[in-house]
């Protein structure tokens, strides 16, 4: 062998040792490496790192302190029915499937939410029922603030307070149905802590808002959104022209009724009244019954024990709609209220307003429509003078009118003609379909059936015998129209017992016929006489 040769013969077997000594170092460091990562990590997640609990430091907000303030003074409701209230009178309130088939307009989603699964009462086929509402203490003797839904029709109102495990009986103090809001006093329940006032005229449209409640039977449930608008109106329902709604995105549901609605300082804005919604549920778009309105009604009620609106005995138009735009501006006014009725014997007819007048000014003050109007009229105490400047015949007149009761004026309105819940005549049960109950003296003057008769309409059971007759609450009955013995008889109805006994006397497949009166309008309109005919299906006895 040469030297060349020996030389790379040695260069290999030294580069060939090189590489068995490496190979062997790298095989021997993965064991070591491998025994004690497997020590290290002896679990069942490899290379998992436990998470640490930091020590809890509380992290305050404007949020966590109003809860903390306000939780205490907001309650939930349990309330009792006697029996389920009737649906009849609440028709206008569409199902969640109706709206497309309705145009979708807002009103035709427009939900009472004091059931805590939807709907606004019991939803059981009869006998007792329950269902829960929200409500605010706003002062130290037990007395609080919630919706007159809520306890409409309530034979017993139970109070839980939060971190309370005890139920409270309460009582009704007054209600207004106008507003929907109601007063109730708890009993037996000490050092209460009532939520502060606020102003609602200061809230502005984009300000955070807070909502607490019980919905869906969830005590104390907080939160949180924004003033979606103001001066919300359901402007073709008359039986609502005293609620301008603050509109809200925080979440409210079924049981938030007759919560508050808070502003950022922890005050009460709003009383939570109702919501639109397609579902029955949340979908951003919430109603509040603003907090002065209720503070005026709440004051009314611990006074008077109900509320005294006054009226100047008028029937107008509705101000936006086309033809009363058009009537107005033909009066040479671009803005007011236009005159479709005055009351025969009311405050203005005595000052010499007529119909086709057109109302633009008060005490001053521009009127710009209807609910200018009105507002004024009813906060003005009963027999002071108000100052009318009406546009007759292209001409100014000024008109001194002397306000009046509402309730005396407009005794057929809804709920103008009833007394109190303490005071209400007791609803009468019959095998129609419908409860009935007496007339009270100011409707029979109203409706010129002094020593008469006559029983009103007070609630309809659906797909009764009265439903299918198309009856509805407010109706009068005069007469009942029946063949006895193959002779035709009609029987005048002074009572209620009067009714009760022609049913004694019907058995199924007879023909009756109902001499009712009738107002298509519950707010306005002349009533008209009516006739209402049907075969007698199987009726309980």
């Amino acid at each position: 062998m040469s030297f060349i040769d020996r030389v790379r013969t040695q260069k290999l077997l030294s580069f060939t040792l090189l590489l068995f000594t490496l190979c062997l170092g790298i095989v021997i460091g993965t064991l070591i490496s491998t025994g004690v990562k497997a020590a290290r990590d002896n679990n069942v997640a490899p290379g998992a790192a436990p998470l640490a609990i930091p020590n809890p430091v509380e992290l305050s907000n404007a949020f966590t302190q109003i809860a903390k303030q306000v939780e205490p003074s907001v309650v939930n409701i349990s309330v009792t029915y006697a029996a389920r209230p009737s649906r009849r009178a609440s028709r206008r309130q569409a199902s969640p499937d109706d709206g497309d088939n309705n145009g979708g307009g807002m009103d035709d989603f427009f939900r009472r939410f004091m059931n805590p699964f939807g709907g606004e009462g019991p939803e059981m086929p009869g006998g007792e029922g329950k269902a829960l509402g929200s409500g605010v203490v706003v002062d130290p003797a037990g007395y609080i603030l919630t919706n007159n839904h809520v306890v409409d029709q309530a034979a017993r109102l139970q109070v839980k307070f939060p971190g309370d495990t005890n139920e409270y009986e309460a009582k009704i103090v007054g209600t207004d149905k106008a507003t929907d809001l109601a007063v109730i006093r708890v009993q037996g329940k000490h050092n209460l802590a009532p939520a502060r006032i606020g102003n609602s005229d200061a809230v502005q449209v984009g300000d955070w808002a807070m909502a607490i409640g019980s919905p869906f039977g969830f005590d104390a449930t907080v939160t949180a959104g924004i003033i979606s608008a103001k001066e919300r109106t359901m402007n073709d329902d008359s039986t609502m022209q005293f609620q301008h709604f603050l509109q809200t995105d925080a979440a409210i549901n079924p049981g938030n009724s007759g919560g508050p609605l808070l502003n950022m300082r922890g005050e009460v804005v709003g009383i939570n009244t109702a919501i639109a919604s397609r579902t029955g549920g949340y979908q951003g778009i919430g109603f509040a019954l603003p907090i002065n309105t209720a503070a005026a009604v709440y004051n009314e009620i611990i006074k008077n024990g109900k509320v005294i609106r006054g009226s100047i005995g008028i029937k107008f138009a509705i101000s936006d709609l086309p033809e009363t735009v058009a009537a107005i501006k033909a009066s040479g006014a671009n803005e007011g209220v236009f005159v479709d009725e005055v009351t025969t014997g009311g405050p203005s007819e005595k000052a010499g307003l007529r119909e086709g007048d057109v109302i633009v000014g008060i005490n001053g003050k521009p009127v710009h429509g209807g609910d200018s109007l009105v507002d004024t009229v009813t906060a003005t105490p009963v027999g002071d003078t108000v100052n009318l400047t009406v546009l007759r015949d292209g001409k100014r007149e000024n008109f001194k009118v002397v306000v009046g009761n509402m309730a005396q004026i407009f005794p057929e309105t809804v709920g103008a003609d009833e007394p109190n819940e303490a005071n209400k005549p007791q609803a009468t049960s019959v095998s129609f379909g419908m409860t009935i109950v007496p007339l009270t003296d100011r409707l029979k003057e109203s409706l010129d059936l002094k020593g008469k008769g006559g029983v009103r309409v007070q609630d309809v059971e659906p797909n009764s015998f009265a439903d299918d007759l198309k009856l509805s609450p407010g109706d009068v009955i005069l007469s009942i129209g029946f063949v006895q013995k193959g002779t035709p008889v009609t029987q005048p109805v002074a009572s209620v017992e009067d009714v009760k006994r022609v049913q004694t006397m019907l058995k199924p497949g007879d023909s009756v016929k109902l001499h009712i009166l009738h107002r298509n309008n519950p707010r306005g309109g002349q009533w008209s006489s009516e006739y209402r005919a049907g075969v007698v299906p199987d009726l309980p006895r």
